[in-house]
């Protein structure tokens, strides 16, 4: 007897729909726990080949692979940590500095205004006061927010080594988990599914560090050429910041810009640091993502985006950080199970991404035909319509 109940289609969209709101419903009431968990599981992927060669290659114990493989991996990020918090206090003391030059910056602005827009520096003067008051006001509930935010987010450093740890060292106890849910002959199925799902992340981990470390480089190297003051911190803050899809190289850019006041009031080292900004984001946005930070599963820039958006709107920076492993994860699955394959389909990106001219490959952005060219069988009978034959070549197809 077959106990599979076959909906039709706008019954099958109401339910996926509705299975989507609750998704999305229970990560948003419950992102703190969540959040820390799904960080481990990227981790986990990513530390696992560490683990494998210490037990293969180091013939360790399993539980003794794991554990150093954490700790190696939390030494890296404390030791990036204490760089960066020595650099940090070294530009706490210029903070005089900035302050002197924005005023010179200010006083040029207000001159300017003055002579162009017909505004007297008092009533500038009032304008000013008035905006900070209400900064002031606004700035206290983000320092608010800013220290509870600070305080989960060490709460979540401690727990995220924790969780990676145990993740690698039950790792085989959650597959046979899985594997019991699934009958035995979908099980070669769910293989697959998984292997692709740790090669999709890891490639897109792995990227992600290739190029936080070719932004910092050109970033610090721009930076030194223009006689820029910590230009090697602001290069490794701009390589981390650029891990958040969109909006971090704004955050970075802008801090560049204060930082540049540290030196001297020449606007033409904030003006070396906006081409800088520019040259380096197009750099990666052409050259670093395409080569080096594309998945093996391709998501086209619309779901992107959108993803990003929803994730940023449910669990902040770290929604956003995580938007696009779990596009990639849905879009694994959904191209391996039969019934979810069109939902796959519209996540990739079938657009053909270079044509040629002159034999050189160029990259194409304004095609509107599918790379793999889709062939639609129909089994209807075309009648042939003529002026003599049209009732018979009909009456023919009703045979």
């Amino acid at each position: 007897m077959n106990d599979i109940l076959k909906f039709p289609f706008y019954a099958k969209l109401s339910l996926t729909l509705l299975g989507l709101i609750a998704i999305i419903f229970i990560f948003y009431i419950g992102q703190d726990i969540l959040i820390p968990v799904m960080m481990s599981f990227l981790f986990a992927i990513l530390l696992y080949p560490i683990v494998k060669f210490f037990k293969s290659k180091l013939r360790f114990p399993h539980v003794l692979a794991v554990m150093i493989a954490v700790i190696l991996f939390v030494l890296i990020f404390i030791g990036l940590f204490v760089f960066l918090s020595f650099q940090i206090s070294d530009f706490a003391d210029d903070f005089d500095k900035i302050e002197r030059n924005i005023n010179i910056h200010l006083s040029n602005i207000q001159v300017f205004v003055r002579d162009n827009f017909n505004v007297s520096s008092r009533e500038q003067k009032q304008y000013m006061d008035s905006a900070t008051q209400d900064s002031m006001e606004k700035g206290k509930e983000i320092i608010g927010t800013t220290l509870m935010s600070f305080t989960d987010t060490l709460i979540n450093l401690t727990l995220i080594p924790i969780y990676t740890f145990l993740i690698l060292l039950y790792r085989t106890h959650f597959l046979l988990f899985l594997s019991k849910l699934f009958k035995k002959e979908n099980h070669e199925q769910l293989k697959n599914i998984l292997t692709n799902i740790r090669v999709a992340i890891n490639s897109y981990i792995v990227g992600l560090i290739i190029e936080m470390i070719l932004i910092s480089v050109m970033t610090t190297l721009g930076f030194m050429l223009i006689g820029m003051k910590y230009a090697i911190l602001l290069g490794i803050i701009t390589g981390i910041l650029n891990l958040i899809p969109y909006i971090g190289i704004l955050f970075a850019g802008v801090l560049s810009i204060v930082a540049s006041l540290t030196g001297s009031p020449d606007l033409s080292i904030i003006v070396g640091v906006i081409v800088i900004t520019i040259v380096v984001q197009l750099i990666d946005n052409n050259v670093i993502v395409p080569l080096i930070v594309s998945s093996k599963v391709e998501i086209n820039a619309f779901v992107s985006i959108v993803g990003i958006i929803i994730g940023g709107a449910i669990a902040g920076v770290s929604g956003m950080f995580l938007a696009l492993p779990i596009l990639a994860v849905l879009k694994v699955i959904f191209d391996r199970v039969e019934s979810l394959e069109p939902w796959g389909y519209l996540m990739g990106d079938h657009l053909p991404k270079t044509y040629t001219w002159r034999k050189i490959k160029l990259p194409l952005f304004d095609s509107e035909e599918p790379s793999e060219k889709m062939i639609i069988k129909a089994d209807v009978v075309v009648p042939v319509f003529t002026e003599t034959t049209t009732e018979n070549a009909s009456n023919q197809t009703d045979k």
